[in-house]
């Protein structure tokens, strides 16, 4: 990091903020991925069987007479941490930038905490047919899924998204929402194995089946709470392709995960929480977000991140405007923001994690070079060529894993 790019103010911001990304206080949000981030990861756009988790909606979501014309004005609900901030002043430099150019107060709010718990205070008011009071917010992929397949978000009117014309190739067709119909990417995350080197004995750790394994780490590693991560890394090392495994194929990989708890090699599973065992050594270990770990490595260079050569999981999360929203046009406005590759720049700088828009790495260069050529930030194709996909399940598979991951998750 040179000198001169700590007089950035969103560059200073990003190394001065701390440890919390997006996922705090995560328990199951699913890393479904971005059904192919790049031509690498396109693949998956291919699996139209993958038991209904993907698919058009069977009923058309309802509009509400759109008030953006007169009521200048965005509600827009999000992650925690999930956006760049001025530690100083405690203000968002590019959501303060967006209302100055366009008039729209943006009123965001960090109340998507987990997938499940956020869906289970909107489907009340979706069901019944009432505004959420949300005109935006940002589902992972499988979520979205669910949505569209219940009817829950209406159709992006792509007229006032001129800048999605920058969304990365691969991602216009993906698996949950072909051709981009009800959704476009926010940011994306791979999953990969974290680790300590002061904790490890300056051994690096490589392969799941070091961690799961080796008996130096005993009582020393975490796995995630969120399922498509952990048992998709497990599958990937037993050499299955997780954008068409089988029962047994998930059957085999939590075995292998059974076998590593009852031996005492795992001392618990995590949301991202992690982080703080991982920065003290506690964790020697651990099934880790790139965004985490790259926090994490600008205050220690002890801290090591590993992308299994077998593969490992890609995720993303995405704009989506609910049924009913009052302001459906400055939401669309909004999203045509962030996808000037300037302004993603900005985010990116900030939350560490993969920029959906072409043109961000070139952008980001400008602010810091070491940013730009961050691998788990700007990952290069031959990276990429390793990323896999979480399939899409149907609602049966869904409950059906969710129970076979929880009992061994459980105490």
């Amino acid at each position: 990091m040179n000198e001169k790019s700590l007089d950035n103010p969103v560059l200073r911001a990003a190394l001065m903020r701390g440890l919390v990304s997006r996922r705090s206080a995560m328990m199951g949000a699913a890393g479904v991925g971005a059904a192919a981030f790049l031509a690498a990861c396109g693949s998956a756009g291919k699996n139209p069987t993958s038991g209904g988790a993907s698919g058009t909606a069977s009923k058309t979501a309802a509009a509400a007479q759109d008030m953006s014309d007169t009521e200048k004005l965005v509600n827009w609900s999000n992650w925690t941490e999930y956006i760049d901030v001025d530690d100083k002043t405690k203000t968002r430099p590019t959501l303060d930038a967006f209302t100055k150019a366009t008039g729209i107060k943006v009123n965001y709010t960090e109340d998507y905490l987990d997938n499940d718990e956020f869906y289970a205070k909107v489907r009340p008011l979706l069901q019944q047919g009432k505004d959420t009071g949300r005109d935006v917010w940002c589902s992972t992929d499988w979520m979205v899924a669910r949505l569209i397949r219940q009817g829950y978000l209406q159709k992006l009117d792509l007229a006032n998204i001129p800048n999605a014309k920058n969304l990365e190739p691969s991602l216009k067709n993906v698996e949950f929402d072909p051709g981009r119909l009800y959704s476009l990417p926010w940011q994306s995350g791979f999953a990969g194995i974290g680790y300590n080197l002061k904790a490890t004995g300056g051994k690096k750790i490589t392969t799941i089946t070091q961690l799961l394994t080796d008996p130096a780490l005993k009582g020393k590693v975490t796995l995630l709470t969120e399922m498509r991560d952990t048992v998709g890394l497990v599958m990937m090392e037993q050499g299955k392709d997780i954008s068409k495994f089988t029962d047994a194929d998930f059957q085999a990989a939590i075995d292998m995960i059974q076998q590593a708890k009852d031996a005492g090699q795992i001392k618990g599973f995590t949301g991202n929480e992690y982080t703080d065992g991982l920065a003290k050594g506690d964790i020697a270990a651990c099934v880790a977000w790139t965004g985490d770990v790259v926090q994490l490595q600008f205050d220690d260079p002890n801290i090591q991140y590993t992308l299994p050569e077998k593969g490992f999981t890609l995720w993303s999360d995405n704009f989506v405007i609910p049924a009913l929203a009052k302001h459906k046009k400055n939401a669309e406005k909004l999203i045509d923001y962030y996808y000037d590759p300037k302004v993603m720049a900005q985010v990116e700088a900030y939350v560490n994690y993969i920029a959906p828009v072409a043109g961000t790495k070139d952008e980001l260069l400008k602010i810091d070079p070491s940013l730009g050529k961050n691998p788990l930030i700007v990952p290069p194709a031959d990276v990429l060529a390793r990323a896999q996909v979480f399939r899409g399940l149907t609602e049966a598979e869904e409950t059906k894993y969710s129970r076979m991951f929880a009992s061994v998750t459980a105490g």
